[in-house]
């Protein structure tokens, strides 16, 4: 049923709404056996901290070569839009990618929250320039729309702080996000298991996005396939419609033509 449901990120496709990221692994073999556990097509690479353009040491790319798992390379350790913007262009001329993931963070120290007015800064200039920015923010539908008009490919609304594993603390606003904008909206940080990336889907995002979940885990094969799992289920949960809320009981069998006991 779901087998032609695509993700569609500016100019491409995707069978899996789920997206992982390659930090916190113990080491690259297990970051390529949970990627694959968990069927992704997509991995969040953070290219200030992990290799993937020196081909003299041990190389990410290189464990990734024989699959078909699209590289996102995203600008994790970056605070302001001039050292992202300079970032991407560096790895674009290094690797050809232009699929990004823009993250610039504001509070490096307690929260790690987006600092959103130079992102929206950073995603028009890298926009302008031809990349598809997959923009990380907060979950504000406001600057989700005004990410949108700056030229973002899909919005990516943090649910909680970055490798808190609290879920989703406030669902209206993901609602809200998906109201307002037109683009993918990503729901990016803060999922500790699986039922968070069921609800999350089951919310109306169109993708969840998850590292330390997976990562920090004691079996991180496992809950990679439980987030498979999840992300498939709460999806086929949405588009099925779920029953309206209702503050009383309804019986589930009808009361019409029951025999009656004399």
């Amino acid at each position: 049923m779901l087998e032609n449901d695509l993700l569609k990120i500016g100019n491409k496709s995707f069978q899996s709404r789920l997206i992982v990221g390659s930090g916190k692994y113990k080491d690259f073999k297990t970051t390529l056996e949970a990627t694959l556990a968990a069927k992704a097509e997509i991995i969040t690479v953070a290219i200030r901290r992990v290799n993937i353009t020196n081909k003299n040491e041990e190389n990410l790319l290189d464990y990734f070569k024989d699959t078909n798992i699209q590289f996102l390379p995203n600008s994790a350790g970056c605070v302001n839009a001039k050292e992202a913007i300079t970032l991407f262009k560096l790895t674009k001329e290094a690797t050809g990618i232009d699929f990004i993931k823009l993250e610039i963070i504001g509070d490096t120290q307690k929260t790690l929250y987006p600092d959103v007015l130079e992102t929206l800064k950073a995603c028009e200039e890298l926009a302008k320039d031809g990349f598809s920015v997959l923009a990380y923010s907060n979950d504000d539908p406001i600057m989700a729309k005004h990410l949108e008009n700056a030229g973002a490919s899909a919005i990516m609304p943090l649910a909680a702080p970055i490798g808190s594993g609290l879920g989703i603390q406030n669902r209206y606003n993901i609602a809200f996000i998906k109201n307002a904008v037109k683009i993918p909206v990503i729901v990016d940080a803060g999922v500790g298991c699986a039922s968070d990336a069921a609800i999350a889907m089951e919310l109306g995002a169109d993708a969840v996005l998850t590292n330390t979940a997976i990562a920090q885990a004691k079996n991180p094969i496992l809950m990679a396939e439980a987030m498979r799992n999840a992300v498939i289920a709460g999806r086929a949960s949405f588009l099925a419609g779920r029953i309206p809320k209702k503050p009383y009981a309804t019986a589930s069998s009808p009361t019409e033509g029951l025999l009656e006991f004399q």
